[in-house]
């Protein structure tokens, strides 16, 4: 099957797609900062970049796109209908990228929490942002 668009369409349309600074990610940022966590960003010296770096808590936060991290079993985790062997092939190179990522920052001492674009959707969002403010909660006095 062929695109249905253009070259020069094709290529204006995926040059929109952010990588980072995501409406997702920034309502986590948003949400952390009114409960009083501080946080960096994008820290390239840590595997992956995370979204979200919380020192104090040795936690760092990935907010995924349901789409471009294989959200298996989510409805927004469809495989295009056109270059579909090109498609699987890169978004399962993603998928890969991060559990070796995030195993490797398990390995250095980091706590590695993973929420999804679609757990941040009006029905849930309340709830998966509670649950993880809980969680640094916990990791916060672990650590103590």
């Amino acid at each position: 099957m062929t695109d249905v668009h253009s070259k020069k369409v094709r290529s204006f349309n995926m040059s929109q797609i952010k990588g980072k600074n995501t409406k997702p990610e920034v309502l986590v940022r948003k949400f952390l900062f009114s409960k009083g966590f501080r946080f960096r960003l994008h820290d390239k010296k840590l595997l992956g970049k995370p979204d979200i770096i919380l020192p104090k808590y040795k936690t760092v936060i990935f907010v995924h796109g349901c789409f471009w991290h294989c959200h298996n079993g989510c409805k927004y985790f469809v495989v295009p209908k056109t270059r579909t062997d090109w498609w699987l092939n890169k978004l399962q190179t993603n998928r890969k990228k991060d559990e070796e990522n995030e195993n490797l920052l398990v390995e250095r001492g980091w706590k590695v929490l993973t929420i999804w674009e679609c757990e941040l959707k009006s029905k849930t969002k309340e709830v998966t942002l509670v649950k993880l403010e809980e969680e640094l909660w916990r990791s916060l006095n672990q650590s103590q």
